[in-house]
């Protein structure tokens, strides 16, 4: 299947596309398990050093989510972390689920991050401070390795994908306003294309068009369930494949 296109230049420019309430309801418009695998030696950690070492040139397949819901609302400048954990069995990606009442993105699963202060000095300042407060990681356990390119929301953020790598043993400190739960997914099953499913949402006016990864795996509190990773987030892991994959 082709990559994912832009929106239609059809749609009028002043239309913003209807919120999605629940994504597992969008068809799923196909799989990517035609598109090449990478090796446990490509997720490793020297891996990850020598390739955003190198600085080669790399442009996102995902830039954004489409066309944003509030078109008066300046872009606010953001930054996540993208903590990968270093764990014997191979790195782990910490994420977040976001708690429901939250007005952007609530509920969904999250890298932890935020919008950027005057007081931060670069984007992987503001990803380190918010994640310090929202989880409760210090920031001596995080080596910053890189960045990916910006990536803009529909809710109006422009926001630097930060990457580090976690030293454990850490604890994590969540903060109950915003965080719900922070749990772990191997790397290696986030950078598996088979697990990339490609929805399309369809309304008046036009498509938007995003990833999913569902992951079964167990919680903080060790019990299985589902975490419906979508939209931004699993648009920046695409970005990461790609960018590992290259």
């Amino acid at each position: 299947m082709p990559p994912l296109s832009p929106l239609p230049p059809t749609l009028p420019p002043r239309l913003a596309p209807p919120r999605i309430l629940d994504p597992r309801q969008v068809p799923v418009a196909g799989h990517d398990g035609h598109l090449p695998g990478i090796t446990p030696e490509g997720l490793s950690v020297s891996r990850l050093r020598q390739r955003f070492a190198a600085g080669a040139p790399f442009t996102p397949e995902m830039p954004g989510d489409g066309r944003r819901f509030d078109l008066g609302r300046e872009l606010a400048p953001a930054a996540v972390l993208v903590p990968l954990v270093q764990r014997p069995e191979g790195l782990s990606v910490l994420l977040t689920r976001r708690t429901d009442h939250l007005r952007d993105h609530a509920g969904q699963i999250s890298f932890p991050g935020g919008r950027s202060e005057e007081s931060d000095a670069s984007a992987a300042d503001t990803a380190l401070r918010e994640t310090e407060e929202e989880v409760g990681l210090a920031r001596r356990h995080v080596e910053v390795v890189g960045e990916l390119p910006i990536y803009t929301t529909v809710t109006s953020y422009s926001v630097t994908p930060v990457v580090g790598l976690v030293t454990p043993p850490f604890d994590l400190v969540l903060d109950s306003f915003e965080v719900a739960e922070a749990f772990e997914v191997p790397l290696a099953y986030l950078m598996a294309p088979e697990h990339h499913r490609r929805h399309v949402f369809t309304f008046d006016g036009g498509q938007r068009q995003f990833f999913s990864m569902p992951w079964h795996g167990p919680g903080a509190d060790g019990q299985m369930r589902e975490y419906f990773i979508w939209g931004a987030t699993a648009a920046m892991l695409r970005n990461l494949y790609r960018f590992l994959a290259d």
